[in-house]
């Protein structure tokens, strides 16, 4: 087996911009040269021209891959700029090339017959993706969708980059921060004007919302989180809905999530109201009797309160786990000290899929925060992570993983990138499963980083399939075994076994108006692309409303900071149609000994490591032995 080495990367104070441009450009040319290749030396068999295709489609995912990390992770503005503008032009040459009519041909004309199963499904697939992208349109039509192609992608960085870049804040009294955890007061000094600075970074903001005991403060905050790149985003979200909606009418479809829709597992773009609606209709009791306990909470503070929002949905829900359930989040985040959390990660996954993780404390890096790890299994390395775990200017907001490389066997060692906004010393649990989230889509880009074809390689599923396997390593983080391997106090105590089963159960409340409020995101999700309004907020009203048991709060725009509506476009139900299948796998483990060698392996192999080398459907049916089914989650769901 080949020796592969990782991505030679700058120092932290290194030159980023000549590296990015020699890593990416080379890569788009690389690609343009392999395409002139297959058009002129007419390759003289089906496996010849297929073998070019791969060099050609690695290419762009290595160009792709590192134009969509540094621009939201590099701290120089200077070289996230550059990101931005190679991701344009990567996407520019991806349009070309779908359309490119006398390539289109000789791939067509390959014998499907006579290549391997692996071969055919590649060839299947990219016949597929070039009609997509419009090759057999007149002239006309192709030009527009260039056009259209080129804007999207400048849209949707603006719009993105808005999110990123804008951070509000709220200043308070320091009698305002009554309730919040003793270091999070401490991290939050007066400044000379006595006063104290919030802000709309998850670290300040989550345990605010859930803790300040101040009602007004907490609104305050909520108002500005929730009017993030608003106005700016207003209008580009609605440039951008129009584009696609003329992207996918060009094409003969009748909307966007119909040609969205087409490639994923639920097949047609109709079906997704469908799913939002089952979905909120079997967790419509669940939802309601949690939601009037809230209600009933809230009123014995403000009796003449007569609905619940978002202001006071966090605060409740764990006023009412610690009066209702005895847990108490402050005194539970005392066991999850970040830096033993991380460690606790990576023993836990390296004995259930039998890895070892070896920090590189030398590796090259774009930040000093960035904690570097080699995968192995067997003595032989399988790729490497980098873990960039805690916010900074201009940093991705969020909690997602990026591909740094694609793996591909005996060619290239696959390197992930872990890009959250974790606080630096206690964690909330639920950044936990955040983390074990998130962690599972690294797994997922490493383990499937083994393939010869660059479309098999890592998460490569269809996208509503995407999050099952990370769901499912969620329930690891509520295993009190498990939590009590890495999670302790200042004294060295493990979390009691006790606390956790308290913790599970009253993580059981709200799971039904969560749901719900999934299901108004995925609503919004759907519609927005299906309707094209002119007032997004009007729309943001009439679904909350529809779906969500929480009430709009007024004079906010939700939409603008969504950054999913960039993303997933219109399908955010792909979270919980994954849930969905992540219940059911789930099922096959024995939850008195999750560290089933038996199971924990076959789920490795035939789903994880499979990458994209399978239908969804058939990598699950493969594990279970079955079809997925809705049962599990359902149990699930309607369970007290």
């Amino acid at each position: 087996m080949t020796t592969l080495q990782p991505l030679d990367l700058p120092a932290v104070d290194g030159d980023w911009t000549s590296w990015f441009s020699a890593r990416c450009d080379d890569q788009l040319a690389r690609a343009r040269d392999l395409v002139q290749r297959l058009k002129v030396a007419a390759p003289t068999s089906g496996h010849e021209a297929l073998a070019l295709w791969n060099d050609v489609n690695l290419a762009l995912a290595n160009a792709f891959a590192v134009a969509s990390l540094m621009a939201e992770v590099h701290p120089e503005e200077a070289v996230r700029t550059r990101a931005e503008t190679a991701e344009q032009a990567a996407h520019r040459l991806l349009t070309e090339i779908g359309q490119d009519r006398e390539l289109y041909d000789i791939l067509a004309a390959v014998d499907a017959g006579r290549l391997d199963e692996l071969g055919a499904r590649v060839l299947e697939l990219s016949l597929r993706d070039f009609r997509r992208a419009g090759v057999d349109q007149d002239d006309d039509v192709r030009t527009r969708l260039r056009a259209i192609a080129e804007r999207e992608t400048e849209v949707g960085q603006a719009f993105s980059k808005n999110i990123r870049d804008d951070v509000r804040s709220v200043v308070l009294e320091p009698e305002q921060l009554a309730g919040l955890p003793a270091d999070y007061v401490e991290e939050h000094a007066p400044g000379e004007d006595g006063k104290v600075t919030v802000t709309t970074d998850y670290p300040d903001f989550v345990p605010f919302v859930a803790f300040a005991r101040d009602r007004e403060a907490r609104a305050s905050l909520m108002r500005e989180f929730l009017n993030r790149a608003w106005p700016e985003n207003d209008a580009l979200l609605l440039e951008l809905l129009r584009l696609r909606d003329e992207h996918a009418r060009l094409l003969g479809y009748a909307d966007w999530p119909s040609y969205d829709a087409e490639v994923k597992m639920i097949g047609k773009g109709d079906a997704i109201p469908e799913f939002i609606d089952k979905i909120a209709e079997a967790a419509a009791d669940s939802a309601r009797r949690d939601y009037d306990a809230l209600l009933a909470r809230l009123r014995k503070d403000h009796p003449e309160a007569t609905s619940v929002d978002s202001t006071d949905k966090a605060f409740y829900g764990e006023l009412i786990r610690k009066e209702n359930f005895d847990v108490d989040a402050q005194q539970v985040r005392e066991y999850f000290d970040f830096s033993k959390v991380r460690a606790g990660l990576l023993a836990v996954t390296g004995r259930l899929f039998d890895l070892e993780y070896a920090e590189v404390p030398d590796a090259a890096r774009w930040h000093q925060d960035v904690a570097v790890y080699d995968v192995a299994a067997d003595g032989v390395r399988l790729g490497r992570i980098h873990l960039d775990l805690h916010p900074r200017e201009g940093k991705f907001k969020h909690a997602a993983q990026f591909d740094l490389v694609p793996g591909i066997a005996d060619r290239q060692l696959a390197e992930g990138v872990l890009v959250c906004n974790f606080p630096r010393g206690l964690m909330e649990h639920r950044d936990v499963v955040t983390l074990f989230h998130e962690f599972g889509h690294l797994l997922h880009h490493v383990l499937a980083g083994r393939h010869a074809w660059a479309r098999f390689s890592g998460v490569a599923t269809e996208w509503d399939f995407v999050e099952a396997p990370s769901q499912m390593l969620e329930e690891w983080a509520w295993d009190a075994d498990v939590l009590r391997s890495f999670a302790t106090n200042a004294a060295g105590e493990p979390i009691p076994a006790e606390l956790v089963a308290k913790m599970r159960k009253a993580d059981e409340f709200g799971k039904g108006y969560h749901a719900r409020t999934q299901m108004f995101y995925a609503a919004l999700s759907y519609h927005v692309h299906h309707r094209v309004p002119e007032d997004t907020t009007g729309l943001v009203r009439e679904l909350q409303a529809a779906y969500d048991l929480f009430g709009y709060v007024p004079d906010t725009h939700f939409h603008a900071s969504f950054g999913h509506l960039e993303g997933y476009g219109s399908a955010y139900y792909t979270y919980m149609w994954s849930l969905v299948i992540a219940k059911d796998m789930f099922s096959a483990f024995d939850e008195e000994d999750l560290f089933d060698q038996e199971v924990a392996h076959r789920y490795r192999d035939r789903v994880l490591a499979a990458g994209g080398s399978k239908d969804a459907a058939d990598l699950v049916e493969g594990f279970l032995g079955r079809p997925y089914t809705f049962d599990a989650f359902e149990a699930w769901l309607n369970r007290t």
